[in-house]
């Protein structure tokens, strides 16, 4: 599963969620959901927009971690 790292990111350049939020004027309610990678699809124009902002790279921004195995192996699909 492909996650955004910005959580991370912000930390490490001594920012918080609230000056990302206001530097990308989005809805909090949205701006929220994208950083918890609660939200299924990201615009370009925020991707870069994040990238120009935390001076990183798409590589840096987004990490891949392993699908976690079914707990339940006897549940139907």
């Amino acid at each position: 599963m492909v996650r955004l790292n910005v959580l991370e990111l912000l930390q490490q350049r001594g920012h918080t969620k609230y000056w990302l939020y206001k530097q990308l004027g989005m809805s909090y309610q949205n701006f929220n959901k994208m950083v918890n990678n609660q939200t299924a699809s990201i615009r370009y124009e925020n991707i870069e927009a994040i990238c120009q902002l935390l001076e990183c790279t798409p590589n840096e921004l987004f990490r891949f971690e392993e699908d976690e195995p079914d707990r339940n192996p006897t549940k139907k699909q």
